[in-house]
């Protein structure tokens, strides 16, 4: 019987934005809850949280020569899982190479055309095709065998092969639970700090998949669908029940991109976690102008306790009209107010650099921010570019990304990225220059509070990649110091 093992890469999901990955990783663990399910051996490996090397990987794939690797990809971390990929195939050639995850579905063809040691891209959700994958290697350990295989594309005799995709599992329901236990748990060490309570051990736990919405940036409709799938009221409170009996967590991170995607059942789920008592706290992620008061005191009442939500940007034109986003800054205000009024932190996801956008509509964001410093928590990023995106298209068509551009390679000149900050994906800069860019992130961490820039100079050095690495440090200093001067010359003016 084929023996399985699928990898996180030392990285974690996110690479060298953090020095680990917090969060056991959902989509292998519901890849080998299937597989355990059918009989089939497998073992996931978090080559991150058990602090694995190159070389211990390496040598564990030498020794134990697993029938198939799979190997899961983010475009963070995309480098590093391509490097697992090639060393397994290095320690074990006779081992089918797999890789799997949202940077596999949005760039499949790309990834086979230029990393020869991969044999399969998954595409879409992997806990079927997964199945099949090794259902058709124990018959034929060819790739030839797996010609019936759906949501694949691979490369046969030299030639990349794109299968049909697999139609998305309707009812999730019919999933088992995720298999925590194939991982470390205790290892993750995974926790939210919860006013007046401190720090809680927490577990993250999807409920639906698919996005109904279309921001022009935003790869979840293409890795899950616009049609949003849900798993019931009663799965979900099963598992949370399950999570606190079998390891003691009292936060459920709700890893949902909407969990109101459906307003009736984010309140039947909060109705039945205040009807089983549960007694553990939650946080989620939702769409502000579906949101209603009554909601969201419900949801405080099963043990909400933070609101994550995307206002993007301050400009109407830009969030409705190039985003796609289409709502409104009262939406915003209203919900800051009842999660005041409920004492629910929210955190408010903000962007910069969106395409056309102006230095004049980029200060209606930032003044936001700084207008409600004391209320929220602001999140900020400048614009990712990701591939199969609407953006990603636009990027080459305005000659931002080179118009063959690939994923797989690194882009010391052309391409900017800050993977200390904002992970190692290209940055969408447009219509701003990188002194402005600087000034907004710079106002932004001034307004938040931030004391650890000065901190980060030393990492920021190690980062330096290229003569325009260098450059736009320099101008981020630049700017630096002189918001630093203007901000002490207001305290002076003031005193």
């Amino acid at each position: 019987m084929n023996r399985v093992q699928l990898y996180v890469p030392p990285g974690g999901y996110l690479a060298e934005r953090w020095t680990r990955s917090s969060m056991p990783p959902l989509g292998l663990l519901y890849i080998g809850a299937v597989l355990e399910k059918e009989g089939l051996p497998v073992e996931i490996v978090p080559s991150d949280v058990l602090n694995m090397d190159w070389p211990d990987i390496e040598r564990k794939i030498r020794k134990e020569k697993p029938d198939i690797v799979g190997v899961t990809i983010s475009t963070e971390n995309r480098f590093q899982s391509f490097k697992l990929i090639k060393l397994a195939k290095r320690a074990h050639p006779g081992a089918l190479t797999v890789l799997g995850g949202p940077h596999a579905s949005m760039a499949a063809e790309d990834c086979l055309e230029h990393i020869p040691e991969i044999d399969v891209v998954v595409r879409g959700e992997g806990e079927y095709t997964m199945l099949d994958i090794c259902r058709a290697w124990e018959k034929k350990k060819a790739l030839s065998g797996l010609a019936d295989v759906p949501g694949i594309v691979l490369r046969v005799n030299g030639k990349i092969q794109s299968h049909p995709l697999r139609p998305p599992i309707s009812d999730l329901d019919s999933l088992p639970f995720p298999a925590f236990h194939l991982v470390p748990f205790e290892k993750y060490d995974f926790r939210f700090p919860v006013p007046g309570h401190g720090d809680l051990p927490a577990v993250n736990i999807m409920t639906s998949r698919g996005c109904p919405f279309n921001c022009n940036f935003c790869a979840t409709p293409i890795n899950w669908g616009r049609h949003v799938r849900m798993r019931s009221p009663e799965n979900v409170v099963r598992e949370i029940e399950f999570l606190k009996r079998r390891y003691g967590i009292k936060v459920a991170f709700f890893y949902d991109d909407t969990f109101n995607a459906s307003p009736k059942r984010a309140e039947a789920i909060s109705d039945l976690m205040i009807e089983r008592k549960l007694d553990v706290f939650f946080n989620c992620s939702v769409r502000i102008d579906i949101m209603s008061r009554e909601l969201l005191k419900t949801m405080k009442r099963a043990g909400l306790f933070h609101l994550a939500f995307g206002l993007e940007a301050g400009s109407d034109r830009v969030r409705n009209d190039i985003i796609g986003k289409k709502v409104e800054i009262r939406d915003f205000r209203n919900l800051v107010k009842w999660c005041e009024e409920l004492k629910i932190i929210p955190n408010v996801f903000f962007i910069f650099s969106h395409p056309t956008e102006t230095w004049m509509e980029a200060q209606d964001t930032i003044k936001i921010i700084e207008e409600y410093k004391d209320r929220i928590e602001a999140s900020i990023a400048i614009l990712h570019i990701y591939p199969g995106t609407p953006l990603e298209k636009l990027a080459k068509e305005k000659g931002i990304l080179p118009k063959n551009f690939s994923w797989t390679k690194r882009y010391f000149s052309k391409i900017i990225t800050l993977p200390m900050a904002q992970g190692d994906v290209p940055l969408y800069i447009d219509q701003l220059t990188w002194s402005q860019v600087s000034e907004l992130v710079l106002r932004w961490s001034f307004s938040a509070g931030k004391k650890s820039i000065l901190k980060r100079v030393p990492q920021a050095l190690k980062h330096i990649r290229s003569f325009g690495d260098l450059k736009r440090n320099a101008v981020m200093g630049w700017v630096y110091m002189r918001l630093r001067l203007r901000r002490l010359g207001k305290k002076g003016a003031v005193a």
